[in-house]
């Protein structure tokens, strides 16, 4: 007897000639519908009267919040769905080898997990999607960095695409014509400056103003349980850090969505009817290799681990291996001294037009040192200390990455590295002690 095709979690039936094979296969195909279990029990866990929480407690196999399609498809169900996500916002599967054995009955062969994007497993689950909108670097994730995304259309589904990042930060409430609950799954590496958070914001706050409901999959924090670096102070606020929050935050991106309702950060403090999509058996002590890289600048995990502490340079004139192969792994300036180590950065995807190009830099490779467990200052020190020049050191945009002017005259005065972080200490057992209030994990 020939073997039957693949079948796949997301397709709701297949023919079959015999009655009785058909009638085996609507059972099976209801009992591997998702991800897990289909015996596991979603408990719903109050938080406050605006914020709840949706947890698969009984399953000890790791998946994101976006995975547990059970938790939430009875919130989408029937309705007109709008879907704020990019690249990174992957479904993983499991497709089932089958085959009928010698009694008639069906067999499974194999089973190999593969991915699918959010807005094509929703379409093959019947969702109805209306509209996606696009943070920073766009839907599919091939801007550069600061580049202003127009709107426009998905090629493969034909939906709408909203610019979150250009004229539009904020959905206008004409964008949210037509939508019922708005579905937000983006990929956060834990980083104030980090602008999805600033994205998470203005929906939390359009979906405030306009009744509708905000569902955030929960995905895990690749930076895991690092909490560190200077507290945000109010006047520097911009879409690179609006919360007065330390630099590395050590939340998920539902962990944090509960902290800005919560502490009704939102403007008028509005809070959102929101409900979170927990991850299943995660926990911030956990090492996550990202399946997708979340913008086009972070290729990898080291340059993930090494960004909170290399984007301090964004603000100074040395470059971050912008135009290289290894971006956020690498650093270097004309102006620094001749060493082993250069490089020369060249247009490429996520550069068009890198600092310094064509120009070579000299600095230090950090591609395979250790992971950090810490936001690290001794780059940024021993650059500042080498550059012969230090008026042309910093631009105006440290003190908006750095959320304070602090930490650049803390510099410019030639304080220690220990005696920075010792400025942090208060600000950074404050957070922690807010941030214990909306842990998840």
């Amino acid at each position: 007897m020939n073997h039957f095709n693949v079948l796949r979690l997301y397709y709701s039936g297949f023919i079959y000639q015999k009655a009785k094979l058909f009638l085996i296969l609507i059972v099976i195909s209801g009992f591997v519908i998702s991800c897990k279990p289909a015996q596991n029990k979603i408990k719903s866990k109050e938080i406050s009267r605006k914020t709840r929480v949706v947890t698969n407690k009984n399953n000890n196999r790791f998946s994101t919040g976006a995975d547990n399609f059970e938790g939430y498809f009875s919130l989408i169900e029937n309705k007109r769905v709008g879907i704020v996500s990019n690249q990174t916002g992957i479904v993983f599967y499991d497709s089932i080898f089958m085959t009928p054995n010698k009694n008639g009955l069906l067999h499974v062969l194999d089973r190999e997990t593969k991915k699918i994007h959010l807005v094509d497993f929703l379409k093959n689950k019947k969702i109805n999607l209306q509209k996606i909108y696009a943070p920073e670097h766009g839907f599919r994730g091939t801007a550069d960095a600061g580049e202003h995304i127009v709107d426009g259309k998905d090629t493969k589904t034909g939906l709408p695409i909203i610019s979150l990042y250009g004229e539009n930060r904020k959905p206008k409430q004409e964008h949210l014509e037509g939508i019922d609950v708005l579905i937000f799954d983006i990929q956060d590496v834990g980083a104030r400056f980090y602008t999805y958070i600033s994205t998470l914001h203005y929906i939390m706050e359009a979906c405030a103003e306009n009744s509708i409901s905000l569902i955030v999959l929960d995905r895990p924090n690749p930076n895991g349980n690092i909490v560190d670096g200077p507290m945000l102070e109010k006047e520097f606020s911009s879409f690179v850090g609006m919360h007065q929050i330390p630099l590395l935050h050590g939340m998920t991106i539902g962990e944090y969505a509960k902290m800005i309702n919560g502490e009704k950060w939102l403007k008028d403090s509005l809070q959102c009817d929101l409900k979170v999509i927990a991850c299943s058996s995660y926990h911030h002590e956990m090492s996550y290799s990202l399946p997708e890289k979340p913008s086009p600048n972070l290729p990898n995990d080291q340059a993930i681990n090494l960004y909170a502490s290399l984007c301090l340079f964004e603000g100074t004139n040395v470059s971050v291996g912008r135009g290289t192969e290894k971006q956020f792994q690498i650093y270097g300036s004309p102006y620094l001294p001749v060493g082993d180590f250069s490089f020369i950065p060249r247009p490429n995807f996520g550069a068009k037009e890198p600092l310094y190009n064509g120009i070579e830099c000299f600095g230090e490779d950090l591609s395979n040192i250790p992971k950090t467990t810490k936001l690290e200052l001794k780059w940024l020190l021993k650059t500042y200390n080498e550059t012969v020049d230090k008026t042309k050191f910093f631009n105006s945009f440290f003190s908006k990455l750095a959320g304070t002017k602090k930490l650049q005259e803390q510099i410019e005065a030639g304080l220690s590295e220990d005696e920075i972080r010792e400025s942090w200490k208060n600000g950074l057992n404050d957070f922690r002690k807010l941030r214990k209030k909306y842990l998840i994990y």
